[in-house]
């Protein structure tokens, strides 16, 4: 008569298995919080973005031609604001870096200006989000 059970060989095999279906589960799961990070930094950036285009294109007196940096915290309050050139060190705490421009383009009657919002994270990072919109000014 047969003893019941499995053998050694049955046993290690079974193991094998079962070991690369969780190092691929491993793998799956860190591409899945790495994605997840990305777009979580990645809505932040678009938050940022928008709010500060929604800003420069309700400003009715939008004055031509300049370029600014604003460094930002995780929370999105301002810590730092600065001329574009040259750009300095982000001041301590630095989550994001907020770029934006405004520059009058030639339409003949100078009557529109190109409004331009870059977020970086800070260190850089993949998310960074870039908005541009133009703006006519209005006859008066």
């Amino acid at each position: 008569m047969k003893a019941a059970g499995f053998s050694l060989i049955e046993v290690l095999v079974a193991t094998a298995v079962v070991a690369v279906g969780v190092a691929s589960l491993a793998q799956v799961i860190v591409l899945s919080a790495r994605a997840a990070r990305i777009a979580s930094t990645t809505s932040v950036t678009l938050l940022l973005a928008g709010q500060k285009m929604e800003e420069l294109i309700g400003n009715a007196a939008n004055p031509p031609d300049y370029d600014r940096i604003d460094y930002l915290g995780s929370d999105g309050a301002a810590l730092g604001f600065e001329k574009i050139a040259p750009a300095g060190t982000p001041p301590s705490g630095t989550a994001y870096i907020r770029r934006w421009s405004v520059t009058a383009l030639e339409d003949g009657a100078g009557e529109s200006i190109a409004i331009q919002v870059w977020v970086t994270p800070w260190p850089d990072a993949p998310g960074q989000t870039r908005l541009v919109g133009v703006k006519r000014q209005r006859a008066g």
